[in-house]
């Protein structure tokens, strides 16, 4: 498991709220930092490498554990 500066837990939620509070984040952490989001929503397992591939930002680290997907996001610039 990788360290990450910032956790955000989406489990619950469904789409498009795990994207949309993920891209917010993102957008608040500074060059370097990770990004820990846990969801529950199958449908981020596609929706999360799209949306880390179109900022430009890099997906560290995907695993599922207990029915949740844990994304480790490393932000770019």
């Amino acid at each position: 498991m990788p360290t990450f500066d910032k956790e955000l837990d989406t489990t619950g939620l469904n789409c498009p709220m795990p994207i949309m509070k993920c891209k917010k984040m993102l957008q608040s952490l500074t060059a370097g930092q990770v990004l820990h989001l846990l969801a529950t929503d199958p449908g981020t397992r596609s929706d999360i490498p799209a949306l880390v591939n179109k900022t430009g930002d890099q997906l560290v680290e995907t695993s599922e554990e207990g029915g949740k997907i844990h994304f480790y996001i490393r932000k770019a610039s």
